[in-house]
Parts: structure tokens; sequence; C-alpha cells
């Protein structure tokens, strides 16, 4: 019994695509993000500092 609705759960979590579009607009930030720091070392630093905000933000 358990092992079916395991079965079930699974098959739909692999279906779902909900969370798929917000996955490759963050890629598409971070490529963005990339090309800037490579291309405009001026933004570079500015954009590294944003980064850095960010982590420090996130660390517990």
């Amino acid at each position: 019994m358990k092992d079916n609705m395991m079965k079930k759960w699974l098959s739909a979590f692999l279906k779902d695509e909900e969370g798929a579009s917000a996955i490759e607009y963050a890629l598409m930030a971070l490529m963005v993000a990339v090309a800037l720091i490579t291309l405009v070392p001026e933004i570079s630093v500015l954009v590294q500092d944003i980064f850095e905000d960010i982590k420090l933000a996130l660390t517990p």
C-alpha cells in the first residue's frame, strides 16, 4: 500500500513543471551577471559586492 502511494507521489513530482520557469529565470540572471562581471570590470566590483551582501544575509 505504501509503495503504491510512494510511486504515485514520485510520478506526480517528476511530472510537475511548476518550478521550472523560476529556475530558468534564475539561470538566465546568473548568466547575465557572469557576462557583466567578465566583460565590464567596473561593474564586476559592484556585482561581487551585491552577491557578497546576499551571501552574508543568508548565513546564520
